[in-house]
């Protein structure tokens, strides 16, 4: 694949990339790398080099081609006189009449026949992954060991039969809040763009009814509400150490106090060693205890408080970007379904004014269709643009919602390990502070072993004792 010629079939702007390649449509690169993922790199005519996503262009079977047309196409010294080809900026062969400026992607023959098309138009096939998502680009395809991209397999329609595109735009692709999805009864289900991993940016392009069944609810708020969700489990994991380093600060002051109690303090002997190392474990206890506390504030609690702070903040301003993206893809599909309207009726009025030329030859007549077929033209024209318009916008906010999809997956990702390392620093402090009390026991221990109440005895006696002599029997 590296070495392989592609031709750019959308513009790409490579904004929010660091490494992004810019371009526009009908560009040709030359592919250097292509790993997996759906980013290529590649290097332009002027030498210029950067990433760009897959789907945005068409590989070319050899260096320098265009993409291959029907063996008819390529015989334009056959067409009949008046008619040129043209390639449309997708790769798209149509054709134009120079003396009545009539637009077509049929082939024309030599026949007389009636012009019935505007401007260069297709019918746009948007991309879904997984059948959940569209942008204007190409459907994709698995290699072995890249993710590829083509075209989809819808055909181009005659801007000149608005009916005949609607019917094949209704059967192929399904609109859902201005969104277009392939429809799932004649579209193949898609590749998705990160297989095996379960990502976010392959099952969350649609939107969900929410529990209540009285709205929808956006794939991307979704996830937002979790990534909201998993900060507020962060603080209160945060909230939670709080709280036991309350009780180690509470339980480490109670065992000093006790420590010092001076209850059988008198106690003698070895046993009254043992009993005077038990208070002092105490006060070392205690000590571990304090220790303890203030570490798991220093170590646990303040970096769970800390991490990602800014974190709702930037989620806001994430989601107004991708909010504001489908309101203006809103506004384009509205453009297009206004345009196409326009053309239907632009087009009934060429059909009505050839049929009064039918019926009655006049220079007037002959004007009104003059006119006619270049507001027809111009008609074509305009929905042309809008639909080139919605499906930039389409592509920009797949491109962005993908972007930002696979960041809040690096977030999430990034919020758990981060989780992880200070439960595990808490469950490490634990065993430590385990460790030291135990030590504090362990001169206990020794003590207690050595207790030994005959020896205690020998001592007391030998340090009170009065006489040795017992007293015997008085005599008469």
């Amino acid at each position: 694949m590296s070495g392989s010629r592609c031709q750019t079939l959308y513009p790409f702007t490579g904004e929010r990339h660091r490494q992004g390649l810019r371009f526009d449509a009908g560009e040709v690169l030359t592919v250097l790398q292509v790993p997996d993922g759906g980013w290529w790199e590649g290097q332009k005519e002027d030498g210029l080099r950067g990433w760009f996503p897959a789907s945005y262009v068409q590989l070319l079977e050899k260096p320098g081609m265009v993409p291959p047309q029907p063996a008819e196409e390529n015989q334009t010294s056959l067409l009949p006189p008046g008619w040129q080809s043209y390639l449309s900026p997708q790769g798209r062969r149509y054709y134009v009449n120079t003396t009545t400026n009539e637009t077509t992607w049929e082939r024309p023959n030599g026949s007389p026949r009636t012009p019935s098309s505007p401007g260069p138009q297709r019918n746009f096939q948007p991309t879904a992954v997984n059948g959940y998502h569209s942008s204007g680009t190409p459907v994709h395809q698995s290699e072995p060991v890249h993710m590829s991209l083509r075209k989809s397999t819808g055909d181009f329609q005659n801007p000149g039969s608005p009916s005949q595109g609607k019917k094949q735009s209704k059967e192929s692709t399904i609109t859902i809040n201005c969104v277009t999805f392939p429809h799932p009864d004649t579209m193949p289900e898609q590749q998705l763009l990160k297989p095996t991993e379960w990502s976010y940016c392959d099952y969350f392009w649609a939107d969900k009814k929410d529990p209540q069944g009285n709205g929808t609810v956006a794939g991307f708020e979704i996830l937002l509400q979790k990534q909201l969700k998993g900060k507020q489990m962060q603080k209160e994991m945060s909230e939670f150490i709080r709280e036991r380093i309350k009780i180690e600060e509470e339980y480490a002051k109670n065992l000093a106090k006790l420590s010092q109690n001076s209850l059988a303090a008198q106690e003698e002997g070895s046993l009254g060693e043992a009993w005077a190392q038990v208070k002092k474990s105490l006060a070392d206890e205690a000590e571990v205890h304090l220790k303890f506390s203030s570490k798991l504030h220093s170590e646990v609690e303040k970096p769970l408080m800390n991490f990602r702070e800014n974190f709702k903040k930037d989620m806001k301003k994430c989601d107004h970007h991708i909010a504001d993206l489908r309101k203006q893809l809103a506004s384009r599909y509205a453009s297009v379904e206004k345009a196409r309207k326009a053309l239907t009726e632009r087009q009934k009025d060429l059909e009505m004014k050839t049929q009064q030329l039918e019926i009655k030859l006049s220079n007037k007549t002959e004007e009104d269709i003059k006119k006619a077929r270049r507001k027809s033209t111009q008609a074509g024209d305009d929905l042309m643009r809008c639909v080139d318009l919605y499906n930039q916008a389409q592509s920009k906010w797949f491109e962005e919602m993908v972007t930002t999809t696979l960041e809040l997956e690096r977030l999430e990702v990034e919020r758990v390990e981060m989780i992880r390392q200070h439960l595990c620093q808490y469950t490490q402090l634990r065993h430590e502070t385990d460790m030291f009390n135990q030590s504090t026991v362990e001169p206990v221990d020794q003590l207690l072993r050595k207790v030994d109440p005959a020896k205690d005895r020998e001592l007391w006696v030998k340090e009170h004792k009065t006489g040795d002599i017992r007293p015997v029997d008085m005599e008469i």
